[in-house]
């Protein structure tokens, strides 16, 4: 059983559906030759427990991340580390949210041990828990996106990032990025193409099996594309941000002030796209028509992705970096005296 994850489902072979059983569970619950009447079913208890590890994990570390944001945020008095700032503790409460509710509704599903008839005849909750896996999903895909675009503008167009971007813009800009991910989640309800529960009956999602028009292709691709060219947006702007500040350190050798922050928050960035790249590259890219063990261990992938994600603000802080990097440059230059590359003083 996949954990609370989302990924498009779509064209699917009609012929390949498992058969369900009378009593309204799935037979491929549990493939056994020789199983006795009252035994378990090992691989959903084994689901149960990686979820539950996941949703307690996943609270945990951005609960952690959000009190560093928040200290953080009250200590710095830089603009422009204040908007990225805001940003971030945006990215690290949607995906707590993420891990409380749809932990929660995966959590109940089992409890209810699926029974989808009994518990939501009128798919009610389908609709609200597969609105609720592309919302959460996409979130931090959209947030990282227009973190990695203000942070290229305030080193590149300083002038204008001074001006253009203010706290109450960096508002407006979340609620953008939440209601762009809002709409692509309300598109199959809006659309009368309600979500409908997977075939592990343990979550919902766009409709599989054949597609019966060109909407049952055009809503899982929206949401796959829109994740693709976020990723793909974050990288041009990361990539160039990454050049400006390597110009800048090369012409001022000696004068450090002012590029630490810089330097710190575009190693997060880094950090958070090499994550969704990673997480959510090999999900984004695949053929999701196929349902087997490499596309469910893929979703299984990209819910890592907001456990890891608060690590980044954990971890890559400046004083964690600034420990870090004295440790290489006395490893790599016990003699020299010179003045630290990275400067986080």
């Amino acid at each position: 059983t996949p954990p609370h994850t989302h990924t498009p489902t779509h064209g699917s072979n009609a012929s390949s559906r498992t058969v369900m059983s009378t009593n309204g569970t799935s037979e491929s619950g549990c493939e056994s030759e020789v199983r006795t009447a009252n035994s378990t079913c090992g691989p959903d208890d084994l689901s149960v427990t990686a979820s539950i590890v996941s949703m307690t994990g996943g609270i945990l570390s951005n609960s952690l991340a959000l009190f560093v944001l928040v200290k953080s945020y009250h200590r710095i008095r830089l603009k422009s580390k204040a908007s990225f700032l805001l940003f971030a503790s945006g990215l690290v409460v949607t995906d707590l949210l993420g891990h409380l509710v749809n932990g929660s509704l995966v959590l109940f599903i089992h409890s209810s041990h699926k029974q989808w008839e009994a518990f939501d005849p009128d798919r009610v909750l389908c609709g609200f828990f597969g609105a609720s896996l592309v919302f959460f999903g996409l979130s931090p895909l959209l947030l990282g996106c227009t973190m990695a675009v203000e942070r290229c503008l305030g080193v590149t167009r300083p002038l204008f990032h001074s001006t253009a971007v203010a706290p109450r813009h960096v508002k407006r800009l979340l609620g953008s990025a939440w209601s762009l991910a809002a709409l692509v989640a309300g598109l199959p309800l809006a659309l009368a193409r309600p979500y409908q529960v997977q075939r592990s009956r343990s979550w919902c999602f766009f409709r599989e099996g054949e597609p019966r028009d060109w909407l049952d292709v055009l809503l899982p691709l929206v949401f796959s594309m829109l994740g693709l060219v976020a990723l793909l947006l974050s990288l041009v702007c990361n990539t160039l941000t990454s050049c400006a500040l390597l110009r800048s350190k090369m012409r001022r050798r000696h004068r450090c002030r002012g590029t630490s922050y810089h330097l710190e928050m575009i190693v997060q960035l880094l950090a958070i796209m090499l994550v969704s790249c990673v997480c959510w590259g090999p999900l984004l890219v695949s053929n999701t028509a196929q349902v087997t063990l490499a596309l469910l261990m893929m979703v299984r992938i990209a819910t890592w992705n907001q456990i890891l994600d608060p690590w980044v603000y954990i971890l890559l802080r400046k004083a964690v970096l600034r420990k870090l990097y004295l440790v290489l440059h006395g490893f790599w230059s016990p003699r020299s005296h010179g003045i630290p590359i990275w400067c986080l003083t």
